[in-house]
């Protein structure tokens, strides 16, 4: 009898114990928060103004293809356009925010997240070598040692080609929307050529 009150005894304790836990959780999330999403929208911010030209005006949000982009709009045209960009690193995801200009240069990078090597990948924010040739960047995007123009960090060759993929993907990835775009006015360009012809007879 004294086991099954043991027992019991364990089993109530037990589960008083992963409510409390459970509750003071709770209590910490709802707490927490608002300020990590303000934070995080914060560094998105910041990231956003680091990889555009200044003078342009941000666009909202658009989603696309698995990319979450802003247009830095100029005189009525877009002058530049900020993708995010998630690789797997090293260490795990990378995510990049990728300031590009519609004929496919690199304006420049910021990180927002990764899981890189503290004094090895972790450089990709901190290695000012590294991180200043992003700024114009136009050439072949792969690290040296694979026949590309982009100086990989000292002893950490897998985070900077993961770094270099993120940029790439984000250069793709503008240059198919604004290829798209050019597609879209040409058609509009034809329609109208059409239409005054048509008026024209």
């Amino acid at each position: 009898m004294a086991a099954k009150s043991n027992l019991l005894n364990m089993v109530l304790c037990l589960f008083g114990v992963c409510l409390v836990c459970a509750a003071i959780l709770g209590a910490v999330y709802v707490v927490t928060e608002d300020p990590i999403l303000q934070a995080s929208k914060k560094a998105l911010e910041e990231s956003i103004g680091k990889v555009l030209p200044q003078g342009g005006e941000l666009g909202e949000a658009i989603e696309s293809d698995g990319y979450l982009y802003y247009e830095s709009v100029a005189d009525g045209s877009v002058a530049a356009y900020a993708v995010k960009s998630t690789v797997i690193g090293f260490g795990g995801p990378l995510t990049l925010m990728v300031g590009v200009l519609p004929d496919g240069t690199v304006y420049n990078t910021s990180v927002l997240s990764h899981s890189e090597t503290p004094g090895l990948g972790a450089k990709c924010t901190s290695d000012a070598g590294f991180m200043s040739q992003w700024k114009g960047f136009n050439g072949k995007l792969a690290v040296r040692k694979d026949g590309g123009d982009v100086d990989a960090i000292t002893a950490s060759t897998i985070t900077s080609r993961a770094y270099t993929l993120a940029v790439s993907n984000a250069v793709e990835f503008v240059r198919s929307i604004a290829s798209a775009a050019d597609d879209s006015e040409s058609e509009d360009e034809i329609v109208v050529a059409q239409a005054m012809e048509n008026m024209e007879e």
